[in-house]
């Protein structure tokens, strides 16, 4: 299993298209018994090795350093350079020192808050007791989601993994990993639970998804399992940091229809937006401003197709009348 990240070397200005959902915001969902890891402020280590990184690689373009210089200062190739300063391995105390000498990093409050934060970087995220179900390319993204401000996501298939109940999830995660032992669906079930618990912190991230009607209407885990879904649902559309939009079968063709995706944004502006793409072996993260605009086009095209969110609860229930027998 192989991870496409692209990473830019240019910080993300262009903000304008994010400025229609920038006032979104959301508090809790319903409560949920969770007691087990969930996610905390900071992201975990994927981001906090991706802030290590975006800092380093700040300092060094600063100084007008290549990365073959900077590689040759910490006995090392420039491709390592590159990787350190993408987030994609960890940090040695001696690198990091060496790197902001180079850099000219003096102050010593400086080097150790970024040594400390390259420390914390090397440390297990929160989902560590279940990495044994979780592949290394959907780590990188339990962590962006946990340290996300913002999240825009269409989903065609089923409900947002965010808004779903345990059992619609139980139901999901049956039919998805076929075979599984039922205690790894109960596992893999209270991670996700532990995923959403985001959503109840006082520094969550807004929410706004797009979801197909199909996906409203696909009787996942029988009559009863959907009332209480769908449900939820309306109960979210409540919600003051949630926009949920359904996309009419009406519709017809559109151009999300190669897939789900989800963009996150991040309240640290030394993290760039993130494009993400799942798929059932890998997932492709992407961050360049042309791929950016090119997907958020596309989820501004579909949200217009969508019934405005005021519609939404009506539109629910209509389909709980209508699918839910």
């Amino acid at each position: 299993m192989q991870v496409r990240m692209q990473r830019s070397d240019a910080k993300c200005k262009s903000r304008a298209v994010w400025k229609t959902w920038q006032t979104i915001s959301l508090t809790g969902l319903r409560e949920v018994a969770v007691t087990e890891a969930q996610p905390g402020p900071g992201g975990g280590p994927t981001v906090r090795r991706m802030l290590v990184g975006a800092q380093l690689r700040r300092l060094r373009t600063e100084q007008g350093i290549s990365r073959e210089q900077a590689g040759q200062a910490i006995r090392a190739s420039e491709w390592k350079i590159h990787r350190l300063e993408n987030g994609q391995v960890g940090f040695k105390d001696r690198d990091i020192t060496d790197l902001l000498r180079l850099y000219g990093v003096t102050d010593p409050d400086e080097v150790t808050a970024l040594v400390e934060l390259a420390h914390q970087a090397n440390e297990p995220g929160w989902w560590q007791p279940y990495g044994d179900l979780l592949p290394q390319w959907f780590r990188a993204y339990v962590d962006l989601e946990s340290a996300a401000a913002v999240i825009r996501t269409y989903e065609g298939q089923f409900v947002p993994g965010l808004l779903q109940t345990t059992d619609y999830m139980r139901a999901v995660v049956g039919g998805a990993y076929l075979g599984a032992a039922p205690e790894d669906v109960e596992r893999r079930v209270t991670l996700r639970l532990g995923r959403q618990q985001l959503l109840r912190r006082a520094d969550g991230p807004r929410l706004w998804a797009v979801v197909d009607e199909a996906a409203l209407r696909r009787p996942v885990g029988g009559p009863e399992v959907m009332r209480t879904q769908l449900e939820r649902l309306i109960d979210a559309t409540r919600l003051p940091k949630v926009t949920l939009q359904i996309l009419p079968l009406g519709a017809g063709a559109h151009p999300a229809m190669v897939g789900a995706f989800s963009v996150l944004r991040f309240a640290d502006q030394e993290l760039p937006d993130v494009v993400y793409l799942g798929h059932l072996a890998n997932a492709v993260y992407l961050d360049k401003r042309e791929d950016l605009d090119q997907y958020l086009h596309v989820m501004e095209s579909i949200s217009v197709r969508s019934q405005p969110p005021d519609k939404t609860a009506d539109l629910l229930a209509k389909i709980v009348k209508e699918e839910v027998r």
